[in-house]
Formats: structure tokens, C-alpha cells, sequence
């Protein structure tokens, strides 16, 4: 299995002219050489994104985005892992492709004659086009349809004389520049600043703050679903071809993507990938709708309140303890394993015993699963690191404390640190999972399904990571 790491990384340009930052580009595109074999050596894929409701995003403490899930199966492709580089907004991710940050753009990128004079592009991954979005009357519900039509463009000449929003710098701006010339008749162009979704400015539209903007036609009607007074019916471009970026000198990469596309686009995996953020209208609302959708509110569960007053008690961040919570039920309070585990925290019969909780109440299961949790953390205080202490409280809260001590046995024997988790006892409990180890004499609880325990701890934190990146931590909490 694969795993995924989250960085910011914010590259600072300082304000000179067009031509110096191209001359900058230039420069760092003939040093930056990192191809697919330099990427298998580093055993990871580093992908340049942005925040956005059909990229990267949390939903009900889960990372979604159809970059994101693409990223995935690409890297299992490649058999590397993978790491998120976040740019701050569009402007950014061709610089810092440029700059070694990333070794791909994965993002909805237009593929341009200007792009290409900097950036190689992958084979492209859908078509589309752009279309004007605009607002319909206010009393539009109570208006026939031509009366509705008598007051949106139906056609681009409309526009001449009129602006039109849209970030700086992106395709629509090319686009809108294109269609002045084409119609013979100048549009006025109100650049936004790129730290802007597309959606963030479909919904000033929405607002009334600004009059029409362009966006590619799959973002712009599923927006339209969940914003009914909104018109993108006007299309403003022919069919466009929408790809990832990547630095020139990367062939081997390239065509390593690119195969990897062509074969994934045949797919039914794709196309389900595709309509769940671009077709399916009924989840789009759902999710906008939502609370604990990461870009409406800081918010990853129901449960985020008890999570934090518990969390607080043992001094662990809260969204490690979310991330515990998701790994274990899903925040689904009365879900059950095959094993027996029950509630929020998954916690078996004869823990809740002990404990004295009703393990199917949210608020007696997280109250009951920190308590655990401290008490595995204070059963390995001979670990003096803090982050794989933690990791050996995950692990025994999983398989058990027994099964830890014996792979930590396992460790010994092998010359690995017992009092290390990564590449040591992680390694040694997937050792137990065979007979020639969990028979041995000094072995006293017997086969455990190591994988388990080794996913588990990998799993928690790399969601975790991600929680980080979406969610504030809002209290100031020291993990021990």
C-alpha cells in the first residue's frame, strides 16, 4: 500500500515584470532534472494542487477531490508514494513546478500554446469548455422561460462593452482576451486574485458582487445545480483539452503519465471518478450543504466537541484523535466489527467492561477510548520519543498491548529498535504473521494479522497529516 504526505509550500516572487519572471522560469527549468528514475529512487511522487471542491478537499473527515483520487491510483501505477504539494492559488503552480516544488501539476489545467512554451502537458484527461456564468432575475421563478432569456447573453456579441471577472492570469482571461478579438469588440477584464476558487467566484456571482464570470462548463453546471438562480448556457469557447503539467525535461515521466491515462480512461474507475465530482449533482449539494465540508467550516465531524474535551484531557491533538475515530467507525456510532468492536471507538465487550461504558453512546465511547488510549500511552513509557510513543499506543490500541510487547521481542531478535516504531517493530509485526515467528518459545500470544496494526498506525497518520492542513487546531494542546 501507498501512502500520502501533505506540505505547503509558498514560494515567494518578489514583484518584477513579466519578463523577469519568465527569464526566472527559464533559468530554473534548464537546472531542475528530475525524471521518473530520480522519482523511483526518492520512492515518491510529489504532486503540485490547490484547495478546491473538485481537487482536494475534506468531507466528513474523509480527503476527497478527483485530483486527489487520480493521484492515487497514479502513484500505485508507479509504485511510489505520494506526496501534496498545496500551492495558495493557480498562479503559483506552474512556478513552482518550475522551481523543483513538485514534479507534476495535477490540476485542471487548460492546455494552452502559451502554457506549452514553458510546460510539457500530459495527454489530456477530458475535454470541455468554458461558458459564461451569469445570474437570472431575482423574481426568475415567477418569469416564463423567454422572459428569463430577454435579460441573460445568449451570445458572446452581448458582451462588448460589458466586464466580465475572472482570475488573473488564467484560461478564461486568455479566453475572454481572445473572444474580444474574435467578436471585434472590447470585454472588459475585472482580474481577481488568484487565491480564488472557481467556485468562490461563481459564488460572488451568486452574491451579486460581480456580474458574469467564465469557468469550464463541468464546474460551472454542477455549481448551477446547487445554485438554481444561476445561468451557464452561453458557451464563450470551442471544445478545450484539460491535462496535468509537467517540467520539459521529465520525458521519461511524461510518458510514463501519459500511458498510464490512456489505460485508466478505458476504465470504468475513471469515469465513475468523473461523475461522482462532475456529473453527480445530488452529492455535490450534499457536500456544499455540509457543515463538515473543509471548505464551508472548520469542522471534520458531529463529534468534534467531545473529541476535543477528551483529547484535551489526555493533552493529544484532537485531530489525531479524529483520525482514530474515522479509522476505526467512520464517525458511525453504531457500527460493529466482525471482531466484536463496537461504537465510535470500536471498543470490544470486554474493554467497555472494564471501562463501564456503553460503547454505541458517542460520548461514553470517546470518553472511554481516550481513557485507553492513556493507558497504553503510560504501559510504554520506556519510549522516550513522543511521536513513536504514540504510534505504539496506536498499535497496541489496534492488536493489543500483548502482541505489541511480542513484536517487540521479534524486533530484538532481529537487531532492530524495539523502542522505534518506523522500520523496527512496524517491520516486526508483520513478522508475527508467520509461524516460524509467533511459534518461537519466547513468543507468548501467537499469530496476530500484522498488516492490520502496520495500515492502521500508517493510515491514522497520514490522515492526520491531512487534518492538519485543513483544519485549525483552535486550541493550543501539547501532545505529550
Amino acid at each position: 500500500m501507498k501512502y500520502i504526505y501533505i506540505s505547503f509550500i509558498f514560494v515567494l516572487f518578489s514583484c518584477n515584470k513579466a519578463s523577469k519572471k519568465q527569464s526566472f522560469s527559464e533559468e530554473i527549468t534548464s537546472t531542475i532534472e528530475v525524471d521518473l528514475q530520480e522519482i523511483k529512487e526518492r520512492g515518491k511522487l510529489k504532486a503540485i494542487t490547490t484547495y478546491s471542491g473538485t481537487t482536494y478537499f475534506l468531507y466528513r473527515g474523509r480527503t476527497m477531490g478527483f485530483e486527489y483520487e487520480l493521484l492515487n491510483r497514479l502513484a500505485e501505477y508507479l509504485e511510489v508514494d505520494l506526496e501534496i504539494v498545496i500551492a495558495r492559488n493557480e498562479d503559483e503552480l506552474m512556478e513552482m513546478l518550475l522551481a523543483g516544488e513538485g514534479d507534476i501539476i495535477a490540476y485542471g489545467y487548460t492546455i494552452l500554446p502559451s502554457r506549452k512554451e514553458k510546460i510539457e502537458f500530459t495527454n489530456p484527461l477530458y475535454l470541455s469548455n468554458q461558458v459564461l456564468v451569469q445570474r437570472k432575475p431575482v423574481n426568475w421563478r415567477r418569469m416564463k422561460l423567454h422572459q428569463i432569456e430577454k435579460h441573460l447573453i445568449k451570445d458572446p456579441i452581448q458582451l462588448i462593452g460589458d466586464t466580465v471577472s475572472v482570475k488573473k492570469n488564467s484560461s478564461y482571461a486568455e479566453r475572454l482576451r481572445s473572444l474580444s478579438n474574435e467578436i471585434g469588440g472590447e470585454i472588459f477584464l475585472d482580474t481577481i486574485p488568484g487565491t480564488k476558487t472557481t467556485e468562490e467566484i461563481i459564488k460572488m456571482v451568486v452574491e451579486g458582487e460581480i456580474k458574469y464570470t467564465i469557468a469550464d462548463q463541468n464546474i460551472a453546471n454542477i455549481n448551477v445545480s446547487y445554485y438554481p438562480i444561476l445561468d451557464a448556457n452561453t458557451p464563450v469557447s470551442f471544445s478545450q483539452q484539460i491535462g496535468w503539467g509537467l517540467r520539459k525535461n521529465s520525458p521519461e515521466l511524461l510518458a510514463s503519465v501519459n500511458n498510464w491515462i490512456d489505460e485508466f480512461k478505458k476504465e470504468i474507475d475513471f469515469r465513475v471518478i468523473y461523475n461522482k465530482y462532475y456529473k453527480n449533482k445530488r452529492k455535490y449539494m450534499s457536500r456544499v450543504q455540509s457543515e463538515f465540508y473543509s471548505l464551508n467550516d472548520q469542522k471534520i465531524s458531529p463529534y468534534d466537541d467531545m473529541i476535543k474535551k477528551y483529547a484535551a484531557e489526555i493533552g493529544w491533538d484532537w485531530r489525531l484523535v479524529a483520525s482514530l475515530a474515522y479509522q476505526e467507525s467512520k464517525f458511525e456510532p453504531q457500527s460493529e466489527s466482525w471482531a466484536g468492536a463496537r461504537g465510535l471507538m470500536q471498543i470490544m465487550p470486554e474493554t467497555a467492561r472494564e471501562l463501564n461504558i456503553n460503547p454505541t453512546d458517542p460520548y461514553e465511547s470517546v470518553k472511554g477510548g481516550t481513557y485507553y488510549l492513556k493507558q497504553l500511552w503510560e504501559k510504554n513509557d520506556d519510549i522516550q520519543d513522543s511521536i513513536q510513543r504514540i504510534k505504539f499506543t496506536l498499535a497496541a490500541y489496534n492488536c493489543g498491548y500483548a502482541h505489541l510487547k511480542d513484536a517487540q521481542r521479534v524486533a530484538k531478535l532481529k537487531d532492530r529498535n524495539p523502542l522505534i516504531w518506523d522500520n523496527n517493530v512496524e517491520l516486526s509485526i508483520l513478522d508475527l504473521s508467520q509461524p516460524e515467528y509467533y511459534n518461537l518459545p519466547e513468543m507468548r500470544y501467537g499469530y496476530v494479522r500484522g498488516i492490520e496494526p502496520y495500515n492502521y498506525v500508517r493510515q491514522i497518520f497520514q490522515r492526520y497529516e491531512h487534518y492538519k492542513k485543513f483544519i485549525d487546531l483552535q486550541w493550543s494542546i501539547k501532545i505529550y
